[in-house]
């Protein structure tokens, strides 16, 4: 599902419907945000949403570990166990194709026959943003310049909520969850400013980036 296709403005429609006029409380609000942005990356590859749901598991708890610890050792611990998970799963799929090819070419040079050796591993959309995203979550906890929170499931919207996730900009957690905290009033919504930016934006991709 792209930000150009019309069955993404039918999407939109319907998450601000649901937004401002069904859901109620400021729980289910956060649990259909989070519904939507996984039906939105899912439209693309369903079996990518385990990256995903993986990433957010593994930096809840690395975050919540590394708060509640004051041996350097152990912080630093889970500290490397959030990048090692992160950057190896981002390194696996933006770069295995580019090894095993130079590796094939590398031992060809040499006059060795090595036989098509490409994994053909598929980049997941969005996979940059989406790591370094959550892990700049657990950075800011190790740092102390946040504290993580207890729930969940407002780490996972954090994550995975749909208008950046694709295409960014990566976000940090300390400006994106505050805002998880109380439901707006429709009348808080700069309408004229947003609606504005948004075709301004639509008209830069799909005519000019396009």
């Amino acid at each position: 599902m792209l930000f150009t296709e019309p069955i993404f403005g039918l999407f939109l429609a319907v998450v601000l419907g649901l937004q401002w006029f069904v859901i109620g409380s400021n729980q289910r609000r956060k649990w259909m945000l989070l519904t939507a942005s996984y039906v939105f990356y899912g439209a693309w590859d369903v079996r990518f949403l385990s990256l995903i749901i993986a990433s957010t598991l593994i930096d809840h708890l690395a975050a919540t570990q590394i708060h509640r610890s004051d041996d350097q050792r152990v912080r630093r611990g889970w500290m490397l166990l959030s990048l090692s998970a992160n950057l190896g799963m981002l390194g696996v799929f933006k770069y295995a194709n580019f090894f095993a090819d130079s590796l094939q070419d590398l031992l060809n040079g040499f006059g060795a026959d090595v036989s098509d050796v490409t994994l053909n591993i598929t980049l997941p959309v969005g996979i940059s943003f989406f790591t370094f995203q959550t892990l700049s979550y657990t950075i800011d906890v190790y740092r102390g310049t946040l504290e993580p929170r207890k729930s969940l499931l407002d780490v996972a919207v954090f994550v995975a909520f749909f208008p950046q996730l694709v295409a960014g900009p990566i976000v940090r957690a300390a400006h994106f969850l505050p805002q998880l905290d109380t439901k707006r009033r429709l009348a808080d919504v700069p309408w004229r400013a947003a609606i504005t930016l948004f075709f301004v934006g639509f008209f830069k991709k799909a005519v000019v980036a396009d």
